[in-house]
């Protein structure tokens, strides 16, 4: 048994790993902690029989539209959320990333997770890209969830050499060299890097424990930078506080009420 906890991250610039007490490791764990989030689930064993998740696609959009498809079963117990109440910032390098403490909206809906990111890379085909989005409801799955992992040509090698993405093709992430998208088919957005950067970070967070009442800001953020603003909120007293979720809260939680129909068409017909 290996935790999903912040806790428990061994943490990397490439991807997300987990490991137990006992040395027991799973990795790139970032893709279906966002497809769960995403989804609205919050109590889920999942079975694994290899080292790292399958990259499938290089989105979360697969692993949603299998735990949609399968459906989600209500429990007698309480849905809880941690609110941000003071902001935390992380700076690793030129990485920065925060929690920030957020308003009631005035439209009487509840407090909810709102995400800001920004990108900026020297490869043309990416550039500069900045992104916020509002992930009430149905947001990921409509905005992010179908968004898949990239990688320059040049960075290919070397993470081959250190065995990590062996399952990697041009099916199954964007691969850009200078101003080509050399990925058949080319983007899925305009914006799908910073789109990417963003299901990464809702993935790495949901390794908080539970849904965040918050604004999450991240410049340059990986996953390290992400993991450890949360070891810095758990680690500052005061920063947060563990709250039951009323109707209307829950309500603007990632993944309420999500339907198959929400999925993005290109996944819908894949199915």
């Amino acid at each position: 048994m290996i935790p999903a906890s912040w806790d428990a991250v061994e943490r990397g610039p490439l991807n997300t790993k987990l490991v137990n007490e006992a040395g027991v490791s799973v990795g790139t764990v970032e893709h279906v902690m966002a497809a769960l989030a995403g989804a609205g689930l919050q109590n889920v064993l999942i079975e694994v029989d290899a080292p790292e998740m399958p990259i499938l696609d290089g989105s979360a959009a697969p692993f949603l539209r299998g735990i949609v498809a399968a459906g989600l079963r209500r429990q007698n117990a309480p849905v809880r959320a941690i609110e941000i109440l003071r902001p935390i910032r992380v700076k690793v390098g030129d990485a920065q990333a925060a929690l920030l403490p957020v308003a009631a909206p005035k439209d009487g809906t509840g407090k909810h997770l709102v995400m800001e990111f920004h990108i900026d890379f020297p490869d043309p085909a990416i550039g500069r890209q900045s992104r916020v989005l509002d992930l009430r409801n149905g947001a990921f799955s409509r905005e992010l969830s179908d968004a898949r992992t990239f990688c320059r040509a040049s960075d290919i090698d070397a993470m081959h050499d250190k065995g990590l993405a062996l399952g990697g093709t041009l099916d199954n992430a964007v691969v850009v060299d200078g101003e080509t998208v050399l990925t058949p088919g080319g983007l899925r957005h305009a914006d799908e890097p910073v789109r990417h950067k963003m299901l990464d970070a809702l993935g790495d967070l949901f390794l908080a424990g539970a849904p965040i009442l918050g604004r999450y800001v991240g410049h340059r953020a990986g996953h390290a930078v992400t993991n450890t603003l949360l070891r810095q909120l758990f680690a500052t007293p005061g920063a947060y506080r563990i709250v039951d979720c009323d109707p209307v809260t829950a309500a603007a939680l990632p993944g309420a009420g999500l339907t198959l129909a929400e999925l993005p068409a290109e996944t819908r017909q894949a199915a």
